[in-house]
C-alpha cells in the first residue's frame, strides 16, 4: 500500500510525445538555418534581377559563358554542353544567381569613389540642383537622401544606449534608444529643471519605425544591456532576452525532462 508521503514513479512519456519533442527540437535548429538561407538567396535574386537589365546583352553571364565555351567549329567542351543541357541553337542557359551582387558592389564602390573626388563631388553638386528645381522629383530625393544618410553614413548621430522608459503613460514600461541631449529650440522651450534626452521608442515588430520623445534625464533609465540585444528584444517582442544563452539552455533541459 502506497501513502501519500511516498514518492510516485515518473510515467514514460508516449511515442507521440517524444516525437512531438523531436520535432519542436528540430524546428529550433532548423528554423533559424532555413529562414537565414531563404533571405540571402532572397535578397540576392532581387539585387540580380535590378542589375542585369542594365547590363548589355552581349555581356550577359550567358552570353560570355556561350561566347567562351564556343569556337570556329563548334562546342570546344562537347561533354559539358551535353552536361549543362545546350538548347537546339548550341546555347546553354545557366542561372548565375549572385554574380549581379558583385557587379552592384563593385558599381558602387567606383562610384563611391569618384563621388569623394573634386569632380565627383562638383557633378553630383550640380545633378542635385537640378533636382531641386524639379518640384515632385525634389521631394522624392530629399526624403530618400535623408533616410539613406541615416541608416549608412557613419557619423556621430548612432544612438548611445539602450534605456528604458515610462510610456505611454505612468505604470507602463517601454524599450528606447537614448539619441542624444536635446538642444535648441526644444530645449530652451520645454519645461524641465535639468537636460531633455532625445528617446526613440521603436515599434514591434518593425524597429525602423517609432517615436521621438523627450524626457527630462531623471526619468531615462539606462540599461546595461547592448543596443543589438534591445533590438533583438523588441523585434521579439518580447522573446528573445539578452541572456539568450541561459533560455537556451533551459529550453535543451525541458527537452530532456520531456524525453
Amino acid at each position: 500500500m502506497t501513502t501519500p508521503f511516498e514518492p510516485t514513479t515518473r510515467k514514460r512519456p508516449g511515442l507521440f510525445t517524444r516525437l512531438r519533442t523531436s520535432f519542436l527540437t528540430g524546428i529550433v535548429v532548423i528554423a533559424p538555418v532555413g529562414l537565414t538561407v531563404w533571405l540571402i538567396w532572397t535578397v540576392v535574386g532581387w539585387v540580380d534581377g535590378f542589375v542585369w537589365p542594365f547590363v548589355p546583352d552581349a555581356y550577359q553571364p550567358n552570353a560570355l559563358l556561350n561566347r567562351w565555351m564556343t569556337g570556329p567549329d563548334g562546342p570546344r567542351i562537347p561533354w559539358l554542353f551535353d552536361l549543362l543541357d545546350a538548347d537546339d541553337d548550341g546555347r546553354i542557359e545557366v542561372n548565375v544567381r549572385g554574380l549581379g551582387v558583385f557587379v552592384f558592389l563593385f558599381f558602387t564602390i567606383v562610384v563611391g569613389w569618384i563621388a569623394k573626388g573634386l569632380i565627383g563631388r562638383s557633378m553630383i553638386n550640380f545633378a542635385e540642383s537640378l533636382v531641386e528645381r524639379t518640384p515632385v522629383v525634389r521631394s522624392i530625393y530629399s526624403g530618400i537622401k535623408q533616410l539613406a544618410e541615416t541608416i549608412f553614413a557613419q557619423s556621430e548621430r548612432s544612438f548611445e544606449k539602450a534605456c528604458l522608459i515610462e510610456y505611454p503613460r505612468k505604470g507602463i514600461w517601454a524599450i528606447g534608444f537614448i539619441s542624444t541631449v536635446a538642444k535648441g529650440e526644444v530645449a530652451r522651450r520645454a519645461v524641465t529643471g535639468g537636460d531633455l534626452m532625445s528617446v526613440f521608442v521603436p515599434t514591434t515588430p518593425n524597429p525602423t519605425s517609432g517615436f521621438l520623445l523627450f524626457f527630462p534625464k531623471e526619468d531615462v533609465i539606462e540599461l546595461d544591456m547592448s543596443l543589438e540585444d534591445a533590438a533583438k528584444l523588441v523585434i521579439s517582442a518580447g522573446l528573445v532576452y539578452p541572456n539568450g544563452q541561459d533560455a537556451k539552455q533551459a529550453l535543451e533541459a525541458q527537452f530532456r525532462k520531456a524525453s
